[in-house]
């Protein structure tokens, strides 16, 4: 057992504070926001994702394969996940509850997994539930395969809709022109299953003999932000580009999202990827970022906790280390502002039931954002 600070105000960050500079000229670092992120959980670790049990203890998972368990100020280790091969990118990824968590109990989570064929690993969705301290009844919902040596682009978000559907993304695996575009394959993909693993009978390749049937929309490089609108109710993500070329979409039912045959984005190296950023039969996205920031988990702002964010999508940056608001008019950005400039790696965002934003830090632990009336 591991002891770890959970405190509200070990230490604060004023978000109007400058750090290091993109040379992006399209958004706006403004001078006070009145509001402060306070340091809620000290943690050193990347925190893939984290939740909060109705008991207000915080369960994280630990890319390097662990699923932990904070309360009263300390740590302890859950037992009994699957295999987990961690390398690179690949590890204990994102965590949900069930929407009826407190009657049935049921978590969901991502990871990179070595069953199945083929050596390396590929992102599995799995079920289970907690009892003392240890997964039970741990069911594999999904395994995309086969399993790649590559260590990047798992993907791996997860929501559920109203009718317990569970959306989940897989990124291409590295292997950008064989699995985005093709159905029969996994990878590059955003998924629809039911909660018990099933597939909905109105999924949009459900009828095509060589289709994996679970795939709801393809063309994806590597989606890291999956959300649901709550307006709209409208799926939107953001995934990841290569050197530029990051992009928030609207997701609809059998749509192809373009990767790799069209792009705002090139290769690391400087050259080109195609010529093409628009193509007909393939979806444009609704915003993408040149220079990539690196997207990292999405949350639409909610509550009266925020009156001036109501509306709003808050967005991680790994490669610029800070926290963007996004303005929208008509699914059309009309402002960006750079927030939490310097902070570190923003890896997951999350709303606690009372409405409070809080935001996971690489190496640094969980902030909560508290605005200067409370």
């Amino acid at each position: 057992m591991k002891k770890y600070i959970l405190t509200l105000h070990f230490f604060v960050v004023l978000l109007n504070t400058s750090c290091a500079q993109t040379t992006d000229k399209t958004i706006v670092t403004p001078e006070k926001t009145g509001i402060t992120a306070d340091l809620y959980l000290r943690y050193t670790g990347v925190p893939w994702s984290f939740v909060f049990l109705p008991d207000q203890s915080i369960l994280i998972t630990e890319r390097a394969g662990k699923l932990l368990h904070f309360k009263n100020g300390e740590s302890k280790e859950i037992k009994n996940l699957p295999a987990i091969k961690t390398s690179g990118q690949g590890g204990l990824l994102d965590l949900i509850l069930d929407p009826d968590y407190k009657n049935n109990g049921y978590l969901y989570f991502a990871y990179s997994s070595p069953e199945g064929t083929g050596n390396g690993s590929n992102t599995a969705i799995a079920r289970a539930k907690l009892n003392n301290q240890e997964l039970v009844e741990v069911k594999v919902l999904y395994k995309a395969s086969p399993n790649s040596s590559t260590a990047h682009h798992f993907g791996s978000r997860l929501v559920i809709d109203g009718k317990r559907n569970l959306y989940f993304s897989v990124g291409d695996r590295g292997n950008r022109d064989k699995n985005p575009q093709d159905i029969s394959r996994d990878g590059g993909k955003i998924y629809r299953i039911t909660t018990n693993g099933g597939i909905p009978d109105d999924n949009p390749f459900v009828n095509s003999s060589k289709a994996k049937k679970a795939i709801y929309s393809y063309g994806h490089r590597n989606p890291q932000g999956l959300t649901f609108h709550p307006k709209t109710k409208e799926l939107w993500s953001h995934e990841h580009g290569p050197r530029g070329g990051d992009e928030i979409n609207i997701i609809q039912r059998g749509k192809n999202y373009g990767w790799p045959q069209i792009t705002y984005g090139i290769n690391y190296s400087g050259t080109k990827i195609t010529d093409k950023t628009a193509q007909n039969g393939m979806e444009q996205p609704i915003h993408y970022w040149v220079p990539s920031i690196a997207p990292c988990d999405m949350l639409f702002v909610t509550g009266s906790i925020y009156p001036e964010w109501e509306g709003n999508l808050l967005v991680g940056s790994l490669a610029f280390q800070y926290l963007e608001r996004l303005i929208f008019e008509n699914n059309k950005v009309v402002r960006r502002e750079k927030l939490l400039d310097g902070i570190g790696r923003v890896r997951s965002l999350t709303q606690d039931s009372d409405g409070f934003i809080y935001i996971g830090v690489e190496n640094k632990g969980i902030y909560k954002l508290v605005p200067a009336k409370h």
